[in-house]
């Protein structure tokens, strides 16, 4: 398991890292394959948040993030996370025939069932006319979306713009 950890406006310490060192390598026990586990504490006023992305060579990718006031509960906080996102997710990766999670491992406790589960409750279609990313912006801004997919003019090609937490945008485009 390759771990990378990344600071930003947070000075990290060697305990810091050990502690998120320890605590995501016991993630490893639910991976068959060699994984990928990027983790980014950002420190802003009084809370610390970390960002945990799950990256296996093959199958999905996870991610969780927790923001708390003391950066080490945070850091429990997101390992949890992760854990259920595992446990919910074991059955629907079985059935699509993943193998990237060793499954085993993940306790067959009964889930909560929560609102969360997958409904599809419309489809929408529609063409798609290509765009500069700015207008892809302004138009998901007119529509009073957090999100909107468009062909970028020009690359020619499908993609995401989206609003982030922060309140700038990101965009999502194939390699």
């Amino acid at each position: 398991m390759d771990i990378k950890i990344v600071g930003k406006n947070i000075d990290l310490t060697e305990g810091i890292k050990t502690s998120i060192q320890d605590k995501l390598g016991k993630l490893g026990k639910y991976f068959t394959n060699e994984v990928e586990i990027r983790a980014t504490v950002r420190a802003k006023k009084a809370r610390q948040t970390i960002e945990v992305t799950v990256i296996p060579i093959s199958g999905s990718i996870l991610r969780a993030e927790q923001s708390e006031e003391n950066l080490y509960a945070a850091i429990d906080g997101v390992v949890d996370k992760l854990s259920r996102q595992l446990r919910k997710y074991k059955t629907r990766l079985i059935d699509k025939g993943h193998q990237s999670i060793r499954f085993e491992n993940i306790s067959d406790e009964p889930e909560v069932k929560d609102d969360n589960d997958i409904r599809i409750m419309r489809r929408k279609k529609f063409g798609f006319k290509p765009m500069s990313e700015e207008e892809a912006i302004l138009q998901m801004e007119l529509l009073g979306h957090n999100f909107f997919v468009f062909t970028n003019a020009e690359t020619d090609e499908l993609a995401i713009v989206y609003k982030r937490k922060e309140g700038d945008y990101g965009i999502i485009e194939p390699e």
